[in-house]
């Protein structure tokens, strides 16, 4: 059996909004497994709706930079090893650079990018490892992706959080104006801060889908057996409750759907701002990163590991 360190229950915990107590026995149950001990407690409607998309573990920056002309645009992520290194001024400025590098580039890949010119003395790979001498640990050009603007299409770029979180969006427009562009900017913004996963409900994954309506289900059947026999509810109802959530989980991961965050009254949706603004602007696509996701860093005990020192 793996185990429970202080530090893990704490992860879960502000990932989950959970009780400690609860996160100890959910992870006590999944033997240690973060992504098991969510599941089990959104089964048992004890934890917040997690919008993640892996866990935010690794360290560094991540940029997004249009061109001068505005036909492409680029988001890079650089990993470190600390937070230490991720705000010193060496490290962001190689971080620029790698994203200046990547915007100019055609590759498709980490791998064929770091065979290209960095300078007239070295590649892209040379100066990574010039970079890992300078700062004293591990760096790592970890991803990137690139927009070539569409016709009729304007990019617009936005970087959250100290650039701990990023996107690019592409709005499509039949006129690029000035309020085109402002949306472009907005749009941008809600993707950094909001999550979304889709662009539309109908662009959800039929696995997320699957997944989602197990947990609802769970959820819903849980609170039921909970309440007295008297108040427990038939199957048509638990289906129709079963449905609600269902539909507030996936409204809350499609940017469509997401109430715009800079309406005040918290009624109007992505889709209806961007009604309002033309009728026939609309977002093309759009990619947000964030530093680590889906990257796991191995979780210590601190108190083992002092043991360890002193054994």
């Amino acid at each position: 059996m793996a185990v429970i360190s202080a530090s893990l229950i704490k992860e879960l915990r502000d990932i989950t909004k959970a009780g400690m107590v609860d996160c100890k026995k959910a992870l006590t149950e999944s033997d240690g497994d973060l992504d098991a001990a969510i599941k089990i407690l959104r089964e048992k409607g004890l934890a917040a709706a997690v919008k993640r998309s892996g866990k935010i573990a690794a360290e560094g920056l991540i940029s997004a930079v249009l061109s001068d002309d505005g036909s492409r645009a680029v988001i890079v992520e650089v990993n470190s090893e600390t937070d230490f290194v991720a705000k010193n001024d060496t490290f962001k400025k190689f971080v620029a650079s790698a994203a200046e590098k990547a915007l100019a580039s055609d590759s498709e890949t980490p791998d064929t990018f770091f065979e290209e010119k960095w300078d007239a003395d070295s590649t892209v790979a040379e100066a990574l490892s010039q970079m890992i001498s300078t700062i004293g640990e591990n760096i790592k050009i970890r991803r990137f992706r690139r927009f070539i603007r569409n016709d009729g299409c304007f990019l617009s770029a936005y970087i959250h959080a100290g650039g701990r979180v990023a996107a690019i969006t592409e709005l499509e427009a039949p006129e690029i104006n000035d309020a085109v562009k402002e949306t472009a900017k907005n749009i941008a913004m809600q993707i950094a801060s909001m999550r979304p996963v889709f662009l539309s409900s109908e662009d959800v994954d039929p696995e997320y889908r699957e997944k989602e309506t197990e947990i609802a289900r769970a959820q819903t059947s849980a609170e039921n057996d909970a309440a007295p026999p008297d108040k427990q509810k038939p199957a048509a109802i638990l289906e129709k409750m079963l449905e609600g959530r269902f539909r507030k989980n996936i409204e809350s991961v499609t940017l469509l759907e997401q109430p715009y965050i800079k309406d005040d009254t918290n009624k109007l949706k992505v889709k209806d701002y961007l009604k309002s603004v033309g009728k026939d602007v609309k977002v093309k696509r759009f990619v947000r990163f964030e530093t680590g996701e889906g990257v796991e860093k191995k979780v210590e005990d601190f108190a083992d590991e002092v043991n360890k020192l002193i054994n």
